[in-house]
């Protein structure tokens, strides 16, 4: 009787990794086994890049809302203590956006708190 090996199921599993291998120089596309640990390694960065990237945001934002706010005359901390106190519930992202591409709301809402 003749073994039986699933070649559809192993087909498939090579194929899936090889098509998430695509694009990659030489045999880190072309070579299954070279290309497992490629792929592997690649989707453990996109793992912690993943949450790497809401803390760069997060220090982008920042860092925009601070210059925005030293053109007033008003620091970081001091404006994000003021909206606090003031239960103004302007995220990061949306004055950080509004510092820059809307100086003039942004400074409304400086002047708002102070």
């Amino acid at each position: 009787m003749p073994r039986s090996v699933n070649a559809v199921a192993s087909r498939r599993r090579r194929k899936k990794i090889l098509g998430l291998a695509k694009g990659y120089y030489g045999s880190r596309s072309k070579v299954y086994t070279i290309a497992k640990n490629t792929v592997e390694k690649g989707l453990q960065y996109a793992y912690r890049d993943r949450k790497t990237k809401k803390r760069e945001f997060r220090a982008l934002w920042i860092q925009r809302i601070n210059a925005g706010a030293r053109q007033h005359g008003i620091s970081y901390s001091q404006l994000m203590g003021k909206l606090a106190a003031k239960e103004i519930g302007l995220n990061r992202k949306v004055l950080a956006d509004l510092a820059m591409n809307n100086p003039d709301a942004f400074k409304a809402i400086v002047d708002a708190v102070k």
